[in-house]
């Protein structure tokens, strides 16, 4: 049996991006992490032990994303969170990470860039 936890728009400033600016500025980033958790036996026995602490997840993405500088690819960033999370808890069976960038320089109006990458866990 497996059980998807879900975190959203967590948010980090960064300063990913090609641009100059973008290192000098930097801006927030926002995380989605869906992850689908082998069960175990988490839930019988209420067991946070045996399940994926979200909290510590949430301190692995900001670990992640305010670290080393991505210059090209937000893509990049996405896998690297999904490859440490899935490497810190071994319950992970699939990691969905997606990545926002509200302030995408392009010469035109958008919401956000948003990337979207599936990682298999163990």
């Amino acid at each position: 049996m497996t059980y998807t936890i879900r975190m959203k728009n967590c948010a980090f400033f960064a300063r990913h991006g090609l641009h100059a600016e973008e290192e000098t500025l930097g801006q927030r980033f926002y995380v989605d992490a869906q992850l689908e958790v082998e069960a175990v036996a988490a839930l019988e026995d209420d067991s946070i032990e045996a399940t994926v602490d979200y909290g510590v997840a949430f301190t692995e993405i900001e670990r992640i994303v305010t670290g080393k500088r991505r210059r090209f690819l937000i893509e990049a960033l996405a896998l690297d969170v999904a490859k440490a999370l899935c490497g810190r808890f071994p319950q992970i069976k699939r990691a969905e990470i997606t990545v926002r960038k509200p302030n995408a320089p392009v010469p035109g109006v958008l919401d956000h860039v948003e990337v979207t990458i599936v990682w298999p866990g163990q």
